[in-house]
């Protein structure tokens, strides 16, 4: 139902909504995508199953790799809270398919799911004279 939901209303969208979507789509298929070759990569070179002990170790085995777990925990945390506040606000369907998918895939399939699931909804609430973007003449003003 959602695949066949999403069909109806992505033809009907503007052209920027559709290079939106289309993009997060990418981003949500290669954010799948690297993570989990990376991640085979690491069972492969460090034994059977998935240790997340050393898994956790490794990534905070140097500075560069310190820089960069710190800088997505931080990061992520702070794009939960709005995925939960965002969703909540626009009464969004679907969210436990982006809560899933931040701890069985990656955060960085399940953020740029949720940028489209919302344009998705953005739509929908346009649609039903509901627009709660900014107006254009405001934007900017910020």
């Amino acid at each position: 139902m959602l695949l066949t939901e999403f069909d109806t209303s992505f033809l009907k969208m503007s052209i920027l909504r559709k290079v939106l979507c289309l993009i997060y789509f990418a981003l949500a298929i290669a954010g799948a995508l690297f993570p989990t070759l990376a991640n085979i990569d690491f069972m492969r070179v460090y034994g059977p199953g998935f240790d997340i002990t050393q898994f956790i170790e490794l990534a905070n085995n140097n500075p560069a790799a310190e820089s960069l777990s710190r800088d997505l925990m931080i990061s992520a945390t702070a794009i939960c809270v709005w995925i939960f506040s965002e969703s909540r606000r626009l009464r969004m369907k679907h969210l436990w398919i982006v809560i899933l998918g931040t701890f069985t895939i990656a955060f960085a399939f399940s953020a740029p799911l949720f940028l489209l699931l919302r344009e998705r909804r953005l739509y929908e609430l346009e649609k039903e004279g509901l627009n709660i973007d900014l107006p254009k003449n405001k934007v900017g003003a910020l």
